[in-house]
């Protein structure tokens, strides 16, 4: 039996402090971003279906229920935050086509959201007006389940500013027959991204922790496209803050979880120091729902924002949640160590 050598490393740079040793060599244990990317595109492919099949409640934004859509965020994040960050996408995309008149999607679609503009190319929407017919082309960052959505809502630039365009991303094959095509949706119309035309970048999501969320740079070239409201619709929509604070509600979740190593560490044994942490770390969990709670009834109160407070309620929502998840995170760490960061995968 032969072994393959691990390949050399590379030769330190003339500047280097440290010698050169093995990264990016793949070394026995190093975790597995595809496995861990794989399992999270399937249960966030039965959270989709449990949503079809209404045991998962998402209310749109401002139909009255809006406290019911931030905790079923919150819980889905608590459980799994890289499913939520797929979930809320999908969750969100639904209420913006419902907002701006956008296809309606059929069952066992997975759409996401990608509107992300960081400094750099960016994505440019080309309209052919003989044909009546769009392309997207240039690279999107942070492209949140690349792999797993079937559909994604893209903003991209025009000659009359940004724009938001439906694209679907499931390739399909060269032989769809009848039976395909019926289960097309009007948001598969002029929308269908060929070979080709569509593709994720590879290294562009190094991240570890969220491996699972699978977001890096995609790549389109002339990717077929549907428009979805005018230029600048996207971001001046009330709905744009309202989902805003949908994702302070995932930020909440996630530090209910990272709670639970705490709450966990004062029940197994009595530390006055570890009971100060927890009772700082439920104050500010308390406090941040609260905000949370506040903000739905606000929004369900006045969905079409006419007192025109949304943009400045989800700013100060999301200000308060992030810094008390900061808090949270640091009473965690400071009363248990290093022992769940290093060793508890959850």
């Amino acid at each position: 039996m032969t072994h393959r050598s691990p390949p050399l490393p590379e030769p330190a740079a003339a500047d280097a402090l440290l010698p050169p040793g093995d990264a990016g060599v793949p070394q026995p244990g190093d975790f597995d971003a595809a496995a861990a990317r794989a399992a999270t595109a399937a249960r966030f492919t039965a959270a989709v279906r449990h949503i079809e099949d209404g045991g998962l409640r998402f209310p749109l934004p401002g139909s009255g229920a809006t406290g019911l859509r931030f905790a079923a965020l919150r819980g889905v994040a608590e459980e799994d935050l890289a499913v939520a960050r797929l979930v809320e996408g999908h969750t969100d995309a639904l209420a913006i086509l419902a907002e701006l008149g956008g296809p309606a999607p059929a069952p066992g679609q997975r759409w996401g959201v990608w509107a992300a503009e960081p400094p750099g190319e960016g994505v440019r929407a080309a309209h052919d007006r003989a044909a009546g017919t769009w392309t997207l082309s240039g690279l999107k960052q942070y492209a949140s389940g690349a792999h797993s959505c079937t559909h994604a809502l893209v903003t991209a630039r025009t000659e009359r500013g940004p724009r938001l365009f439906a694209v679907r991303l499931d390739r399909g094959t060269d032989g769809d027959g009848p039976a395909d095509a019926e289960r097309r949706t009007d948001a598969d119309r002029g929308t269908h991204a060929g070979r080709g035309t569509y593709e994720p970048v590879p290294g562009t999501w190094p991240a570890l922790g969220m491996a699972g969320s699978d977001t890096p740079g995609v790549r389109f070239d002339a990717a077929p496209a549907q428009p979805v409201g005018e230029a600048d619709a996207y971001v001046r929509r009330p709905g744009f803050a309202h989902g805003g604070v949908g994702v302070a509600a995932c930020w909440l979740g996630g530090a209910h979880a990272v709670a639970g190593a705490l709450r966990r560490a004062a029940a197994r044994r009595e530390n006055p120091f570890t009971d100060a942490h927890l009772g700082a770390v439920d104050i500010e969990l308390h406090a941040a729902g609260l905000a949370l709670e506040r903000a739905a009834a606000e929004i369900d109160a006045d969905p079409e924002d006419a007192e025109g407070g949304a943009a400045r309620r989800a700013l100060r929502v999301r200000a308060l949640v992030a810094a008390s998840c900061e808090r949270v995170l640091a009473h965690v760490g400071r009363a248990t160590g290093a022992g769940p960061l290093c060793h508890d995968p959850r």
